[in-house]
């Protein structure tokens, strides 16, 4: 994709938009349940905390861990063959920045009646069953206070997703879920960084002193 950004001849092979598609529909479903093992885990620390070590103990983190894996790497198997033995129009020409299951469905001259069934059942249940699991976990006001960070970063990066996977089938939607493609492809990556260490104090007294206001600016005391 950022080849195909900087440089003049955007192309790619057949071969490489399978392997496109496949790593980013692996990489992207495994990050929807992650996020939601996340939010798993904060309320759990915030409302049981006592029983905190015994809950999420180290074997159900290797275990948490091994599905989120696998559920996206059996979404990308049953999804990405699917999307690409579809009839394709003669001008391939992929309306996106990435070969992605909503741009190549519509590049397709054949009947894609399956593959949207296909798309919307696991849009179910990889982005709106975890997405209502985190908010059901964010209920109590204290997590969401404690755990804000976390709460942004899920919002952005699912909200951009439901843009691009549930949108309906007109223009305007198309070109929007182009936009909203590149955000969480690119744009909400490049943001976690900086919304997760923002609550860190150490973290927001070096952004002041680098705006050239130091959060502590305290008389110096001689000893």
């Amino acid at each position: 994709m950022l080849v195909n950004l900087w440089g003049l001849t955007k192309t790619i092979s057949f071969l490489g938009c399978f392997v496109q598609l496949f790593i980013f529909l692996a990489l992207g479903t495994t990050e929807c349940i992650l996020l939601a093992v996340m939010a798993f885990d904060r309320y759990v620390a915030v409302c049981q905390p006592l029983h905190y070590a015994t809950i999420i103990h180290p074997r159900l983190c290797w275990q948490l861990a091994a599905v989120a894996w696998i559920v996206g790497l059996v979404e990308s198997v049953v999804q990405t063959p699917s999307t690409l033995r579809l009839p394709f129009c003669p001008h391939h020409r992929v309306d996106d920045f990435v070969c992605e299951v909503p741009a190549l469905i519509r590049l397709s001259c054949g009947d894609t009646t399956y593959n949207e069934i296909q798309m919307a059942v696991a849009s179910v249940f990889i982005l709106v069953v975890p997405l209502s699991l985190i908010l059901v976990s964010y209920g109590r006001r204290k997590a969401f206070g404690t755990c804000s960070s976390h709460l942004i970063v899920v919002t952005l990066f699912y909200s951009s997703v439901i843009a691009v996977y549930l949108q309906p089938k007109n223009p305007y939607a198309q070109e929007r879920g182009k936009f909203f493609g590149l955000f969480y492809a690119v744009g909400t990556p490049s943001l976690n960084p900086l919304i997760y260490t923002l609550r860190n104090k150490e973290v927001k007294r070096a952004f002041w002193r680098l705006l050239g206001k130091d959060a502590r600016t305290k008389p110096w005391r001689a000893t």
